[in-house]
């Protein structure tokens, strides 16, 4: 099988020409808008007669069922990846084509979820602002490094890092970052803790967008 030989830093290019789109800012812009602008508020209902139950809860809502319900979800945090264990700490620094059979039958993942799993590598496998590359010695990775290296593991196609590569630059955009991702990770005083911290900022935008 096949592996793309794709680096951190064509991905880090790559995310942000799709960033920079006008395909993605229409999908980016209004993301937190949960419900058309509110019209004219309805008429009260009128209460029930004492001692008897209304015939339908519904009909004591200012708001339809449906908008609440979908408020509600979009206000739940992104939901984690399916249990499947990383390879241990050897796997970490082994090379990637080792790791081609986890690829065989597996579907492609929302960004969310992609993101959900490059956390995962972070987490445990480490995190490293050393010049950029995929890994250091003990096989911690950069952010754009997790991103491929769970594309590699067998979590997401090749455009689902892209656009998990876009949704992390549509948040630091949030954040007042002006540049890309790697400088970004190699930024002075940059922490493991903040590196987490962006990616599931990121994944609960992604997530509330519907991606």
């Amino acid at each position: 099988m096949v592996i793309p030989v794709l680096t951190p830093d064509q991905l880090d290019a790559q995310a942000s020409q799709l960033h920079d789109t006008q395909a993605w800012q229409s999908i980016v812009s209004g993301w937190e808008l949960t419900a058309p602008e509110p019209g004219p508020p309805p008429a009260p209902a009128p209460a029930p007669a004492p001692g008897r139950q209304p015939s339908d809860w519904r009909s004591l809502l200012s708001v339809p069922v449906d908008r609440l319900i979908d408020d509600a979800l979009r206000t739940l945090p992104a939901a984690p990846p399916p249990e499947r264990p990383l390879p241990g700490r050897l796997g970490a620094v082994l090379p990637d084509r080792v790791h081609a059979w986890r690829r065989v039958g597996q579907g492609d993942l929302r960004p969310s979820v992609h993101l959900g799993y490059a956390r995962q590598i972070l987490a445990e496998w480490g995190w490293q602002n050393t010049p950029y590359r995929l890994r250091n010695a003990r096989g911690a990775r950069c952010v754009c490094g997790a991103l491929l290296t769970a594309h590699r593991l067998g979590y997401g196609s090749p455009t689902t890092v892209n656009r998990a590569g876009a949704w992390l630059i549509t948040e630091l955009r949030s954040q007042g970052w002006p540049g890309l991702i790697g400088p970004w990770n190699r930024a002075p005083g940059r922490t493991a803790a903040d590196a987490l911290a962006l990616i599931d900022a990121a994944a609960r935008r992604a997530a509330a967008a519907g991606h």
